[in-house]
């Protein structure tokens, strides 16, 4: 962590305005700008390949694609359906039942040709339809309808919408319905031939995005699960337990990419949440971790089961839970109206005794537990828990433990082999060669990945303590017997021990030993905090908040490092409420271990950490010491490593978070501070890295980051800036 800017520091004057502004002239408006016409960009042209290394040949997940119909071009139609009385048609899986009938019923008018649908409001076709506008008129017996009541009886529709799976109600009513389809755009697949040859095309992205339309009606046709361009089959085999009712389920992500090597198909491995399928009062013992279903929390249970879709064994259709009845089967009623159907006739009857004497089925594990709520607000409709299953492939976006997520990245790991093998049984799997849509656009897959050449670079040479050289072997380097390059002295720091099991006078003695031996002077600590019995059965907040209350009673200032010892070395409940409160709150540098056996090895590793965190550096690239690294020793120059980390899938309200590390102490590049902001959820774009100059508390990460490199780097200002942007495409977690 670097320091933060000296008071009053402040850059050189600023720069002469940008030649695409032009200033107010004498008389007009002062100090107003008027901006210029913003030129037009072009993309950077590489200079040329390396060359440097040992060539190697290397196999990619892409898989060669053909295009063999620059020539042809896609159609986008805007789609609105509606019942026959205004309605507009709801529920996505509708419509590609309803478009699936169209397509059936008026062939000839349509011309046989073949479209892609979004699943929303989009239809795409190779070659022009006969007209730019057309009406049509559909009649479905199993049409889907979320108006239907949903005690009426009916089965139901699967569609998936950016990671949702929607299953509505389908009545056994026919419905007519009318579809409305107008031309909207025309996209040149010529687009994609251009951008491959680099030359500039305004139609690229829309083309590439139908393509990638196609591999979604593909896998919706098949049953998946679709999560924006990954897949998910139901296939058991593809499910990983993760504990607490949750399942991890495999797929792949499919998509068109641009490469220098012309258009490919990327594939790769995903994995989403699932809840586990099965038996709901099961689930919500495994999810609650109870051993039997009078100890569930039924508070806890309706909001978890909200809106998740079971199907009946009563009625084997499928529904949309609601809620939970407020009285238990044997005493919930409704009113059942008589078979002779005139009005007022019929009786008050309990849930248990309906299904007991009307349905033949008498209940024996749920008559004292709630009923599912399968209706609308003003009109319930309600089945008992042991009747009601919980349908497969729904995704669980709440956040995952810390066990459930350690599980995840665990089971979810692969071998080089088994991911390859994996993704040539999904391409096998996808059949993406019959596809008529692809076959229409001229698209062809190639079934072997792509080999590109790669190149095996030298080892770099490092500079440790004293100016030794030092030569990494095999991708590792150790510090034995060795200095470090600036170390660091650690004077006021303290040991606190979470009820963890360790000789912390051997573990403090020994580190004292290996930082003399790094060139680190560490002194004795201030005192030792153990955790006292009766905290350790608090939630883990709560056992923080007293630990640091009894430190900041003990210590007599701010210390320079607060080493933790956890008692879990994984999954640790105290770690994140630890660190909270140190860095976020109270501004302590903080090291966590959880050691299962001290030596001089792992001592080391941590106090390389330590030195880092505070101010400290471990080793320089030689070529940093001399100072030779191309353009950057020769000219000042600032780099930047962005990224946004987002909160856990289903939680709108937590912040997204965002960090900019920079380079510091120009001609090297080896030190680095940070930069952090919140942000609105879910946002990918930085909003802080520019701020008003009105705005005297923050004006914004780059000019903090640009003060920063000014001050440690002789009061240069960076000629050049090299920007490192961090962005995960398909992040299903």
């Amino acid at each position: 962590m670097g320091s933060s800017n000296p008071e009053g520091a402040s850059l050189p004057p600023p720069p002469p305005i940008p030649p695409n502004v032009v200033p107010i002239v004498a008389g007009e408006k002062p100090l107003e700008l008027i901006k210029a016409p913003t030129p037009k960009r072009f993309p950077m042209k590489r200079s040329g390949i390396g060359s440097k290394g040992q060539r190697i040949p290397l196999l990619t997940n892409h898989f060669k694609v053909g295009v063999n119909k620059s020539d042809a071009d896609f159609f986008h139609y805007s789609i609105a359906m509606q019942y026959d009385d205004g309605t507009p048609v709801d529920g996505k899986g509708i419509g590609r039942k309803i478009l699936d009938k169209v397509k059936e019923t008026y062939s000839m008018e349509l011309e046989h040709k073949e479209f892609a649908y979004d699943g929303e409001k989009s239809l795409f076709t190779v070659g022009q339809l006969p007209h730019k506008k057309l009406d049509f008129m559909v009649v479905l017996d199993d049409i889907s309808s979320s108006r239907t009541n949903a005690g009426s009886g009916g089965s139901y529709s699967l569609e998936e919408s950016d990671g949702d799976r929607k299953r509505v109600k389908q009545s056994f009513q026919s419905k007519t319905i009318k579809v409305q389809v107008n031309f909207a755009a025309k996209i040149p697949m010529q687009a994609i031939a251009n951008a491959l040859r680099g030359q500039d095309s305004d139609h690229f992205q829309e083309a590439v995005r139908v393509l990638d339309i196609i591999l979604r009606q593909n896998a919706a046709k098949q049953g998946c699960l679709l999560v924006r361009q990954s897949f998910f089959h139901n296939n058991p085999r593809n499910f990983i337990e993760l504990g607490a009712g949750v399942l991890g389920c495999r797929g792949f992500h499919s998509s068109f990419r641009a490469t220098q090597g012309g258009l490919s198909l990327n594939m790769d491995v995903s994995t989403t949440m699932i809840v586990k399928p099965g038996s709901v009062l099961n689930f919500l013992m495994e999810n609650q971790n109870v051993k039997t279903p009078y100890q569930i929390d039924w508070i806890k249970a309706k909001r978890m089961l909200k809106n998740l879709k079971i199907v009946t064994y009563a009625s084997k259709m499928e529904y949309k839970i609601t809620g939970l009845s407020e009285k238990p089967c044997k005493q919930q009623t409704f009113f059942l109206k008589s078979k002779k159907g005139q009005d007022g006739d019929g009786e008050e009857i309990t849930v248990y005794e309906y299904f007991a004497q009307h349905k033949h089925m008498p209940l024996r594990d749920s008559a004292d537990f709630p009923c599912i709520n399968v209706g609308k607000p003003k009109k319930s409709s309600y089945f008992p828990l042991e009747l009601c299953s919980l349908v497969s492939l729904q995704r669980y976006t709440k956040a995952l433990s810390n066990l459930q997520r350690a599980s995840l990245v665990e089971k979810s790991r692969q071998k080089p082999q088994e991911r390859m093998s994996t993704l040539r049984d999904a391409l096998k799997s996808s059949k993406y060669e019959a596809d008529m849509m692809l076959h229409s656009s001229g698209i062809s897959i190639g079934t072997e990945f792509m080999q590109v050449e790669g190149r095996v670079l030298s080892t770099p040479r490092l500079k440790v303590g004293n100016g030794e050289d030092f030569f990494p072997r095999n991708g590792r380097w150790n510090f034995n017997n060795k200095k470090l390059v600036q170390p660091i002295k650690l004077e006021r720091w303290a040991v606190v021990n979470f009820s963890a099991r360790c000789d912390v006078r051997y573990l403090v003695n020994t580190m004292i030993k290996c930082g003399d031996m790094k060139g680190i002077s560490i002194n004795s600590p201030f005192d030792v905090f153990e955790e006292s019995h009766q905290n350790r059965r608090e939630s883990a907040p709560i056992r923080v908040e007293k630990m640091f209350e009894y430190i900041k009673s003990k210590l007599p200032g701010p210390p320079q490092l607060l080493l933790c010892i956890l008692s879990e070395r994984k999954n640790s409940d105290i770690y994140g409420p630890w660190k909270r409160k140190n860095l976020s709150e109270e501004g302590i540098v903080t090291q966590c271990i959880a050691p299962t056996k001290v030596n001089d090895q792992y001592i080391t590793n941590v106090l390389l950490k330590i030195n880092a965190k505070l101010g400290g550096m471990n080793s320089l690239l030689t070529v940093e010491h001399s100072p030779s690294i191309p353009l950057v020793s020769k000219s000042p120059t600032l780099i930047l490593g962005m990224d946004v980390s987002h909160g856990s899938p289903g939680r709108s309200d937590v912040p997204s978070i965002a960090a900019v590390v920079s380079s510091r102490h120009w001609p090297l590049i080896s030190r680095y501070r940070a930069a952090v902001r919140t942000q609105s959820p879910k946002v990918e774009m930085i909003a802080s890295l520019f701020k008003p100059v009105s705005d005297k508390e923050d004006q914004g990460i780059i000019k903090e980051l640009l003060l920063d490199f000014y001050n440690t780097s002789g009061n240069r200002k960076p000629d050049q800036i090299i920007i490192f942007r961090v962005y995960i495409d398909h992040v299903l977690l």
